[in-house]
């Protein structure tokens, strides 16, 4: 398994390294080319010219970088994906919403794309639901206090680990109104944002040292979801009913489904 992950990273760098050079040539012999930079173009750059940021980059550090890319973001993300349409399932009002506003979007083109996603601002608040009840590690990463500090009444010396429970501070009813409900229209009109602005709500943490991916993790979440709204209708098997969902949890580094989502696609023919 590690050789196959291995040689399919040799092959996406190699294919970047390949466009890069023809990218080059092309400049040179006074042609205009538009240059697209991924992450793995911005590794290469650096490993190209070590001397401008002061750091070397090797091979095997780039295919390391891209694979945590990979692997942290796909299981975080599909746990995600999974608590909304199981939240959405849950609440068949909430679903219509959501798809009503898919379909409206994108019926005309009759596929979703990424460039009328940011006009989809239900689905926006649907996705900021999901991460405030079930966000993405439940525990942020743990800090350490660099001066002695007095907070809240509580003496916390220097040194002291600290770790933020972003799971329960999603739940606080000091700060949300019926905090257990999954209810997306809280952040309609609502200035509350995943950039760690707001302290009631940090599922990515908040600060330098906040998770470096969350764009990517939210816009692939939101692109996702779109898709499974645009192209079918849902329902749960059998006789069961919406509100006799299990919704039990897992406990661990993430928070995901004691037992996965088990739902029936119906296509949609726009």
């Amino acid at each position: 398994m590690r050789e196959g992950a291995s040689s399919i990273l040799d092959a996406i760098i190699d294919e970047r390294r390949s466009k890069r050079s023809s990218s080059r040539s092309s400049r040179e012999g006074g042609e205009e080319e538009e240059e697209e930079d991924y992450l793995v173009d911005v590794l290469l750059k650096i490993q190209e010219n070590p001397d401008q940021v002061g750091l070397t980059v090797t091979t095997e550090i780039i295919k390391a970088v891209t694979l945590e890319l990979f692997l942290a973001g796909g299981h975080t993300s599909a746990n995600l994906i999974e608590w909304t349409m199981s939240e959405m399932m849950k609440q068949p009002r909430v679903m219509q919403k959501a798809q009503d506003e898919v379909r409206q979007a994108f019926d005309e083109k009759g596929d979703v794309d990424e460039v009328g996603l940011h006009g989809l601002e239900y689905l926006d608040c649907v996705v900021k639901e999901g991460l405030r009840l079930h966000p993405p590690g439940p525990l942020l990463l743990p800090r350490e206090s660099r001066e002695d500090a007095k907070l809240c009444g509580y003496m916390v010396p220097v040194g002291t680990k600290v770790v933020v429970n972003a799971w329960a501070i999603g739940r606080d009813p000091r700060y949300w109104s019926d905090a257990e409900e999954f209810y997306p229209e809280r952040f309609v009109d609502c200035s509350i944002d995943y950039k760690g602005n707001d302290f009631q709500f940090v599922p990515f943490g908040a600060g330098r040292r906040m998770c470096p991916g969350y764009g990517f993790g939210i816009e692939v979440v939101k692109l996702t979801l779109a898709n499974l709204l645009f192209h079918f209708s849902w329902r749960l098997p059998g006789d069961s009913r919406p509100e006799s969902l299990d919704m039990t949890e897992t406990v661990g580094a993430s928070i995901a489904r004691k037992y996965p989502l088990r739902v029936i696609p119906v296509p949609y023919r726009p």
